[in-house]
């Protein structure tokens, strides 16, 4: 296959998928060699094996980061403090994409990416939606569990004092029902703990504003 075949194929993919190219080819073999020239060549930029993106100057779509961090490991969804920031819950930018799986812990870098995968049981991969930007579908923890599966990984070391180190805002997004709802679901005595600090911060919280 020529590049300019090539290229007319992939053109409109955010990511490119070597596994959704050679579908159905019978000798993937030549195709793998082509692949394997252009990343050389540098037309073609690998994020993993099997994953690539199209150089800029050959690029139509910009691609969305909570995409490719949803795309590089599946099933994942972006968790902890990254999806804390998208929500405005904490003032910080945050550099790494910090998702939980079902897979095995890994951690990809590429360029100005940082992406983290953390394991978790199948029994608490849960408590997620979709976000769409582009047409690029990523899956985000919701608010109530982004805390909580920090506090899962966290463990002992939850605190009051963990928790304004964390700086959270805009605490009238978490919603204090859904967040004891899905702290009994980890069925955790340390989770459920949890959950009460942070009410508790969410409660003085809003007796400071109230204040000011």
């Amino acid at each position: 296959m020529r590049w300019e075949e090539f290229l007319k194929k992939v053109v409109n993919l955010p990511v490119v998928e070597t596994e959704f190219l050679l579908a159905g080819v019978t000798d993937q073999r030549p195709l793998k060699v082509q692949i394997s020239r252009w990343h050389k060549s540098g037309n073609l930029v690998q994020l993993k094996r099997g994953f690539y993106l199209l150089a800029e100057p050959y690029r139509r779509r910009e691609v969305y980061d909570f995409y490719l961090a949803s795309v590089l490991v599946k099933p994942s969804y972006i968790s902890f403090e990254k999806a804390l920031e998208y929500y405005g819950l904490i003032p910080e930018a945050v550099a790494a994409y910090t998702s939980v799986t079902t897979k095995r812990p890994c951690r990809f870098t590429r360029d100005k990416w940082i992406f983290d995968y953390r394991h978790i049981k199948n029994d608490f991969f849960w408590g997620y939606n979709s976000v769409t930007l582009n047409k690029q579908t990523a899956f985000i923890a919701c608010p109530e569990k982004a805390l909580l599966d920090l506090c899962y990984f966290k463990g002992r070391e939850i605190s009051a004092k963990y928790l304004r180190g964390l700086r959270l805002q805009n605490v009238g997004k978490i919603d204090s029902g859904r967040l004891f709802e899905f702290a009994e679901k980890f069925n955790r005595p340390g989770i459920i703990k949890a959950a009460r600090l942070i009410r508790e911060y969410i409660d003085s919280y809003k007796e400071e504003e109230q204040v000011l």
